[in-house]
């Protein structure tokens, strides 16, 4: 099996209500590579950075299994920055500074080596640069899964439309469900979904859980209560990055397999709220994460008698 991963690797400057970084490393890319890292070896990213983003933290992906080889460098550019400030309730945040820079002209070459993947994630970006990824394939991959999110529902969204119909797993928000669809019910928007797209659908619910849907049949994973939450940053990306992962090394697209790889990609996200940026992720040791996925396997377990 091999795990391409298509997305921004950037800079970002984040605060919130417990504290401040004016400079970590982030970008979908990023999250959802180092989160897959954990269950599955090699991934494969392709992005875009300028000549500003430092090669140790690329020697740092490639020590985690991450190839760097799809990730174009632009001498004499810089790379792509986001500022972010979050509200006390972490759900909500306002947008302080976009830089796109490099990120303005990208085009998503992958390289030949990388033509055949066994699995596909399309992290957040342009969907015209999704479907441009996607052409580029020399076979079917066993499962494409995507990210998206209001802005390109907003701006771009014929292709939006185009490339939905063209992956098997839209990894979405309540929010971004309610928006694609015109429906509060996240159960009609679901339905809504899947009739024009892709036939698995995951609706996350940041504090409250994720919604796992394919055909008539839907999973609930809780999210598991955390004391402190620094930065939610990335969560959403290292949740994919979990799922798709555990799916990647488990070898099977079974609906109770994916079951299980939202409860792995679940626990993932818990560790990334914990600490600025991806800091967390870099650290991460795997009986870490053996006893997080434990704890939520208990957090809905009871039996009825009588």
């Amino acid at each position: 099996m091999s795990l391409l991963v298509v997305g921004t690797v950037a800079f970002d400057a984040i605060e919130t209500p417990f504290g401040k970084r004016d400079k970590v490393i982030g970008g979908s890319a990023t999250y959802i590579g180092l989160s897959a890292s954990y269950y599955y070896k090699p991934i494969h990213i392709v992005s875009v950075v300028g000549s500003d983003f430092p090669k140790a933290t690329l020697a740092a992906f490639n020590k985690k299994g991450i190839t760097t080889d799809g990730v174009q460098v632009i001498k004499g550019q810089k790379s792509f920055f986001w500022s972010g400030k979050y509200h006390m309730d972490m759900n909500s945040r306002d947008t302080l500074r976009t830089d796109l820079n490099v990120l303005a002209d990208f085009n998503p070459v992958l390289p030949e080596k990388l033509r055949k993947p066994n699995m596909l994630m399309l992290g957040n970006i342009d969907p015209n640069l999704q479907i441009r990824v996607i052409e580029q394939l020399k076979s079917r991959p066993k499962l494409i899964a995507m990210d998206t999110m209001n802005f390109w529902m907003d701006i771009a969204r014929p292709a939006l439309d185009k490339v939905l119909k063209m992956v098997d797993v839209l990894i979405i928000n309540d929010e971004e469900a309610r928006q694609l669809t015109g429906e509060y019910s996240v159960v009609k928007a679901a339905k809504k979904i899947m009739k024009n797209g892709p036939k698995t659908l995951i609706i996350k619910k940041g504090e409250h859980g994720a919604l796992l849907f394919s055909g008539s049949e839907v999973f609930f994973a809780p999210a598991l209560p955390l004391e402190e939450v620094f930065d939610p940053t990335g969560a959403g990306d290292t949740f994919a990055g979990g799922f798709m992962g555990y799916l990647s090394q488990s070898k099977t697209l079974s609906f109770s397999n994916m079951k299980r790889a939202i409860v792995y990609g679940s626990a993932m996200a818990s560790f990334c709220v914990e600490e600025f940026g991806p800091e967390k992720l870099l650290a991460l040791k795997k009986p870490e994460i053996a006893k997080r996925v434990k704890m939520f396997s208990t957090l809905s377990k009871f039996s009825i008698k009588g």
